[in-house]
């Protein structure tokens, strides 16, 4: 089975990267069949927090195909996607993910984004850990969306 052998070649991405000092997360991101990138989580290497294994497999894919789009695209990771690495899935397009470990396997381990998830399904206003304020400012001068639309035509 195709999904198997993509998750076992994540799992074993992660075992790697823990070798190597990191976190046990890895990615592999596949487009008809073949791989096209894979990740690991380089937080503690790069020092940057959103340097997850999906996001990436992710950057790397859209270097490789020269695109934002990943339609079509299917992402095999070690571990539950995270909040910010499954809306990057639905931003660029990724049609599937599938996870090896859950979030519960991971609870015990500190692992697990569950906590987050909650969070995130709460209205914006009703955040507990996030002030989140929305303050319509216009300056003078072009409106940044106008000026977009714009851009876009020329």
């Amino acid at each position: 089975m195709p999904a198997e052998r993509f998750l076992c070649e994540a799992i074993e991405l992660a075992r790697d990267n823990v070798r190597r000092g990191g976190r046990p997360f890895g990615a592999v991101l596949v487009k008809d069949g073949k791989t096209i990138a894979t990740g690991v989580n380089e937080i503690g290497a790069t020092g940057d927090p959103t340097a997850h294994a999906e996001l990436q497999a992710i950057r790397a894919a859209s270097r490789v195909l020269g695109s934002p789009r990943l339609d079509g695209c299917v992402i095999y990771a070690s571990g539950h996607p995270c909040p910010m690495c499954l809306a990057a899935m639905h931003l660029t397009g990724v049609a599937e993910v599938t996870y090896a470990y859950s979030n519960e396997d991971g609870e015990p381990y500190g692992l697990s984004t569950s906590a987050i998830y909650r969070e995130m399904a709460r209205p914006v206003a009703e955040h507990l850990t996030l002030k989140v304020a929305h303050v319509p400012v216009r300056p003078e001068g072009d409106d940044i969306y106008d000026l977009w639309r714009k851009a876009q035509r020329a």
